[in-house]
């Protein structure tokens, strides 16, 4: 599986070297916190909404907003955007096609059927036609990838398509943000796959130290603020896409199913009576998009929580197994994939 890193947004953000070297995706890994769980809270008083076991799991929709929006979003260097209007117009329509579902399936095509990242890719833009009708594409472009599958999948997508497009294009696998966010604003590699809310926050620290958070939960409005800021730091960014990699919380379609739940509000509303349980890494129960977001925000009451890992097998199991009634998951993981 690829490694993992969204739940680290968790984190306030301290010194801006500490954040390029953790706050990537991909940079801290799935495994998290070990897997012996940790029970804390009151006993439960009911059963309505205890752990029901199965194999497919469900995101419910965080309808409140409670996460930052980390939708997939082509960062490029301000030069080579100047240079050839047709680079950022090439990406977009990556932007424009992509949701969340077809982010999941590639990533459960690479990470759980064991195919390359090349061959999903280029599957990809073929079927979806990327890049055509774009027009004075042309020279090399080098596609920046973070060393986990998701992130090598997404530029071999974006290469593709600026090559579908006219342009010499090759993906150059970088490593973690503290290496490729100078390189890419150096014109070293002139495009990356980014996250929205965590580089715009990023980025906002690296231009001023002491600047607040600018990150939402509205793609637009997180891009309208990074967009000057961005112009600071000598990138550009394109159109959000619609699919994300951020923390989610899942429960099995056959819990879901039981209440006739597709929300957390409406979770919130079901599960009123103190018995159900949740699981995730041993920091979730103080983070304010995790536990403590969960019943500030959506009012939900838990019963106990079990410490796994952030987003990885041990939660997910856990979840499929009936030891928990809902865990902290990521997004776009290739295990939400329907079928």
């Amino acid at each position: 599986m690829r490694a993992r890193p969204r739940f680290q947004t968790l984190l306030p953000i301290a010194a801006l070297a500490a954040v390029l070297s953790t706050a990537a995706c991909g940079e801290s890994g799935s495994s998290g916190t070990g897997g012996e769980a940790a029970a804390s809270g009151s006993a439960a008083s009911g059963d309505a909404c205890a752990p029901v076991a199965g194999d497919q799991l469900v995101v419910l929709e965080d309808d409140k907003g409670l996460q930052n929006a980390d939708n997939i979003v082509p960062a490029v260097n301000a030069a080579a955007a100047d240079a050839n209007p047709a680079l950022l117009q090439a990406l977009d329509t990556v932007s424009a096609a992509l949701t969340e579902d077809d982010l999941i399936g590639m990533n459960k095509a690479v990470d759980i059927d064991r195919q390359s990242a090349t061959d999903v890719a280029a599957a990809y833009v073929s079927d979806n036609d990327l890049g055509a009708g774009v027009t004075g594409g042309s020279g090399p472009v080098v596609v920046g990838a973070a060393d986990f599958s998701e992130s090598q999948v997404l530029a071999n997508v974006y290469a593709d398509t600026l090559t579908a497009a006219g342009f010499q294009a090759t993906v150059q696998t970088v490593g973690n943000r503290e290496l490729y966010l100078p390189a890419l604003k150096n014109g070293e590699i002139q495009v990356f796959p980014e996250y929205l809310a965590t580089v715009a926050d990023i980025i906002n620290k690296a231009v001023d130290p002491a600047a607040a958070p600018i990150a939402t939960s509205d793609a637009d409005e997180t891009l309208a603020a990074l967009t000057p800021v961005a112009e600071q730091y000598g990138l550009v960014f394109g159109t959000p896409a619609e699919a994300t990699d951020q923390n989610a919380f899942a429960v099995t379609q056959e819990f879901a199913d039981a209440l006739g739940v597709t929300t957390l509000s409406e979770l919130a509303d079901a599960c009123g009576d103190g018995s159900l349980t949740l699981g995730g890494p041993g920091e979730c129960p103080t983070r304010p998009q995790c536990q403590l977001g969960l019943e500030d925000s959506y009012g939900l009451e838990f019963a106990s929580f079990s410490e796994y890992d952030a987003g990885g097998p041990l939660t997910k199991a856990a979840i499929q197994q009936g030891d928990v009634s809902i865990g902290l998951v990521f997004s776009s993981d290739g295990a939400l994939a329907q079928g």
